[in-house]
């Protein structure tokens, strides 16, 4: 039996953590409640922190006398809660369970920290405190989403939790250049960091002014972006500077949104992409950021321009961008199987016209299997990037004018230059 007792030590180590963790969710819990009269509140720091220990210490109990000792005492806890609850909502109808949630979970995280799970209950403790300090910025989020922005987060999730484990991780069509599982995974991706865009600026709002529409309007689609702004500024002549920063600053996000997803898949080709895409990143910032001291921002614009910005989760986008990748990676296989790495760099000044992403990701796996040489990889995508850069660039000139495409040349004609001699010299 007391060959079987833990270290003493490191028992009242994990029953300070378990304290810890109690005390960590009462303090936002405490903050919450803090103009509640004497009497009225639930539970406070104390309490939690006390919750937190007791969880412990039945967990230790239950380490050495069996699960029964923690079924007791999870059903204590339960009863104690409903009694509160109960009393409570005597008091006020409206009232919410959710400090009687957290409590429990409290309690369970502290007996999950004496399991040997330290990591798990301390991770999960901070993603409980940060979710329940997020309640106004959550309630403001969703009464601003519309019902189709509603069932673009269902379709995420059943993308990622629901299709995406069940397809077959096997390789398919000529070449075996078609494996469902990774063209999903790319998809989701992608899918994954417009969403963080596209609804960060909903829920945000224009009053954040140009900045931060046109950094997040860069995550959703940097072309779009152009493409609206230079429209824009043939009816609002006024504000053509302040177009040319926004198309800047979007055309930046590019270049760590394109580190992002080949990170992602394969981190190995980081080693080359990443100085001469830092470079093109840095001009391309210097330049909006010394456009932007130049120019005052008006507020009135951004409204606009955010609701240009298609939901990146409707099914005709999210279908639009599997197709197109899967055209790329059926290209890119063939073209380098007849010309060889030749073959490679004509896809990807094609592709560059339109889209890096689906490139960026088609090469990056290419590259992890062995199919294509690193070297090969990373000078494909920064060509694509330079073709885009230059077709955003085009795009001001085409359709918003002279003004506006002399002064989005300004930044991104040096930016691809800069960007072609780092990777010429690297």
């Amino acid at each position: 039996m007391n060959a079987q007792m833990p270290d003493a030590f490191l028992v009242l180590q994990s029953l300070g953590l378990a304290l810890g963790i109690g005390l960590l969710i009462g303090l936002e819990r405490g903050w919450h409640e803090r103009a509640a009269a004497d009497g009225q509140r639930v539970a406070g720091v104390r309490t939690f922190g006390l919750m937190g220990l007791a969880g412990g210490l039945t967990g230790v109990l239950a380490n050495q006398f069996g699960g029964l000792v923690l079924a007791a005492g999870v059903f204590a806890l339960g009863m104690i809660l409903a009694v509160s609850y109960w009393l409570s909502a005597q008091r006020d109808q409206s009232v919410g369970i959710t400090t009687e949630i957290a409590s429990f979970l409290t309690f369970a995280l502290g007996a999950i920290a004496v399991s040997g799970y330290a990591y798990v209950a301390v991770a999960a403790g901070v993603f409980t405190m940060i979710l329940l300090g997020l309640k106004s910025v959550l309630h403001a989020g969703l009464q601003k989403l519309s019902e189709q922005e509603l069932f673009a987060t269902f379709k995420l999730l059943l993308l990622a939790l629901v299709i995406l484990p069940i397809l077959p991780n096997d390789d398919f069509g000529p070449w075996g250049a078609l494996n469902p599982f990774v063209i999903g995974w790319m998809v989701l991706l992608l899918a994954g960091l417009s969403f963080i865009g596209y609804f960060a600026m909903r829920i945000l709002g224009s009053r954040q002014g140009l900045l931060l529409t046109s950094v997040l309007g860069g995550l959703v689609s940097s072309t779009a972006l152009t493409i609206t702004s230079a429209r824009f500024s043939r009816e609002r002549i006024d504000l053509i500077h302040t177009l040319a920063i926004g198309i800047m600053v979007a055309s930046t996000i590019l270049f760590p949104r394109v580190l992002i997803e080949v990170g992602f898949v394969n981190a190995d080709l980081l080693t080359d992409l990443i100085p001469p895409i830092v470079a093109m990143m840095i001009t391309a910032s210097l330049g909006a950021f010394i456009g932007w001291r130049l120019d005052s921002t008006p507020e009135s614009m951004n409204s606009e321009l955010e609701s240009s910005l298609k939901n990146p989760l409707e099914l005709s986008a999210a279908l639009r961008f599997t197709l197109v990748l899967i055209a790329i990676m059926l290209l890119a296989h063939g073209l380098q199987h007849s010309l060889g790495d030749s073959g490679i760099y004509v896809l990807a000044a094609v592709s560059g016209l339109a889209d890096v992403d689906a490139l960026s990701l088609s090469l990056s796996k290419m590259a992890g299997q062995g199919q294509i040489h690193a070297h090969v990889a990373t000078q494909a995508i920064v060509l694509a990037i330079v073709v885009n850069t230059l077709v955003k660039t085009v795009l001001a000139f085409a359709i918003g004018g002279k003004q506006l495409g002399l002064r989005v040349a300004s930044v991104l004609v040096p930016t691809v230059l800069v960007g072609l001699l780092v990777a010429a010299f690297w």
